[in-house]
């Protein structure tokens, strides 16, 4: 077993759920293949060995990906760039905190879905996701899909869900592959179900101070910044009730360095408003994205500065669209909407 195919089955730490690999995910599956290129010529003379640079444990969350209509590739226009917003920090600072309180309103009249402790969470989302090479360059791969099944047992679970993918690009397509780590894991941040949202405060003063005492940043990252990027994973990926909802929004909110990005654009082409982190002291940055209209999630973008990697500029290292959420009573099981696309 090759060094990074060894990361895939170590322990998880309970500070990184496996959300929080999402824009890390390509590069532990690009070395994957480079161990195993190594392997069948490792011993050529002169070639470096490849360099690991996310060296942190994570869970099986495997990288595919599916190609789309051409519609929907013409609207893309994500172009690698980060956003000129035009305004000054306060601005944009204050701008945040009144739009994430308007999204926490929003998500407070939202309608309420039960979930039983015996179904699963469905998301479905378009992602495009760095192919360069692992030392080299950001080079954003084709537009795929990716569905992801997540259990609500409360367990101790070794397997918490599943994931599926297809198309150009994907290391393992059309495969329903598990997300799973070798210790038992329990509903928490690590498996978060709709019971453990929904025993968590609602109070965004008390949420904050919880995610704060729990959040375990990565080195060179602030506490705040592991905290946005803990309420990013838990918003996108799962299904909560509408108070706990709106008390991370808002906890949000209270957080310094909050600004607001006032046209962005998510995997699918869909403009939208964006909320962002910055944390000069951390080499990425987060993007949530919210319809201007409904306020509802749209995505996500990812951006990565490394000068090991030539990247000295803040690139485009990731982008994603949810297209749906949805609850089923089983893995592999697929809403009706999503199956007639």
């Amino acid at each position: 077993m090759s060094e990074a195919e060894e990361l895939l089955t170590t322990p998880a730490e309970w500070d990184l759920p496996p959300e929080r690999h999402r824009h890390f995910k390509d590069v532990l599956m690009q070395q994957i293949d480079q161990d195993r290129s190594q392997d069948l010529s490792v011993r050529t003379p002169g070639r470096p060995p490849a360099r690991r640079r996310f060296a942190r444990p994570a869970v099986l969350v495997p990288l595919a990906s599916a190609a789309l209509a051409g519609a929907l590739l013409v609207t893309l226009s994500v172009d690698g760039r980060a956003p000129a917003t035009g305004t000054t920090p306060s601005a944009t600072a204050a701008g945040a905190s009144v739009t994430l309180n308007r999204i926490a309103t929003a998500a407070m009249a939202s309608d309420a879905i039960r979930v039983r402790d015996d179904q699963f969470v469905y998301v479905r989302t378009l992602e495009r996701s760095n192919t360069g090479d692992f030392s080299g360059p950001v080079r954003l791969g084709a537009l795929h899909t990716e569905e992801r099944w997540t259990a609500q047992d409360p367990g101790p679970l070794h397997v918490t869900g599943w994931i599926r993918a297809s198309g150009k690009d994907a290391i393992m397509p059309d495969q329903m592959l598990p997300i799973e780590s070798p210790d038992a894991i329990r509903a928490g941040l690590h498996h978060p179900t709709y019971r453990w949202l929904a025993s968590l405060p609602t109070d965004p003063d008390a949420l904050l101070r919880r995610l704060r005492e729990e959040a375990r940043p990565v080195e060179g990252e602030s506490r705040d910044q592991a905290v946005f990027s803990l309420i990013g994973d838990l918003i996108s990926g799962t299904v909560m009730p509408p108070a706990n909802a709106a008390a991370f929004y808002r906890a949000a909110a209270r957080l310094p360095g909050v600004r607001e990005i006032p046209d962005a654009v998510d995997a699918a082409g869909r403009h939208g408003i964006a909320i962002t982190l910055d944390d000069t002291g951390f080499a990425t940055r987060d993007e949530w994205i919210f319809d201007k209209e409904t306020l509802a999630l749209l995505g996500s973008r990812y951006y990565v500065t490394d000068p090991d990697r030539g990247i000295t500029k803040e690139t485009l290292y990731g982008t994603s669209a949810v297209m749906e959420t949805a609850v089923v009573d089983a893995k592999g099981e697929v809403p009706a909407r999503a199956a007639s696309r």
